[in-house]
């Protein structure tokens, strides 16, 4: 859980938990805890699934242009597949293709479940990975490695970030609406 949501949940069941120093301020107050919850809940939801789904592949091994458990992962493939299991989606194969196919954010405001590009092959968008939350972002690496977990903060990432990005599933014209196996 990142150490925002981690905050707000603090704060909110301070403030929920609190005895009202005003009493025509309560109602504000729980109905403010009341949506924050509603909100926590669906981001959770939302995410948990495939961030799961993506941890249970710890260890899978790296296979170029592979894109199943069974046979191994390339990165692509393996952001793919995830996103195939856990929401149905069916994205594009190539790590560039991925990039152009999803909405641009700005990296502090990445979210468990967006996208992270990198350049590690002297082109644009040649490598991506799922976000975790906390500057982690999980991946099938390169050739004899595993699927694991890294931090973005370690040098080699933070030299080689390209971009986030995000799939907006629920947005009417996705580019996945005519794709999605749900």
């Amino acid at each position: 859980m990142s150490r925002w949501l981690s905050l707000l949940l603090l704060v909110s069941a301070h403030a929920y938990a609190a005895p009202p120093t005003e009493p025509e301020r309560m109602p504000a107050e729980r109905q403010l805890v009341a949506q924050f919850n509603d909100v926590r809940h669906s981001v959770a939801g939302r995410t948990s699934e495939l961030i799961s789904t993506a941890m249970g592949f710890i260890g899978v091994p790296y296979r170029r242009g592979g894109n199943s458990a069974e046979t191994g992962f390339d990165c692509s493939g393996f952001v793919r597949a995830i996103f195939d299991q856990a929401k149905g989606l069916a994205l594009p194969r190539r790590a560039a293709e991925q990039a152009a196919a999803t909405e641009v954010i700005d990296k502090k405001d990445l979210q468990p479940g967006d996208l992270v590009f990198f350049n590690t092959m002297r082109r644009a968008f040649s490598h991506v990975g799922i976000y975790l939350g906390d500057g982690k972002f999980i991946h099938a690496p390169r050739s004899g490695a595993q699927v694991r977990v890294e931090d973005m903060s370690a040098s080699y990432w933070q030299r080689r970030f390209n971009g986030a990005r995000r799939v907006a599933q629920d947005d009417v014209g996705s580019p996945f609406a005519a794709t999605s196996t749900q």
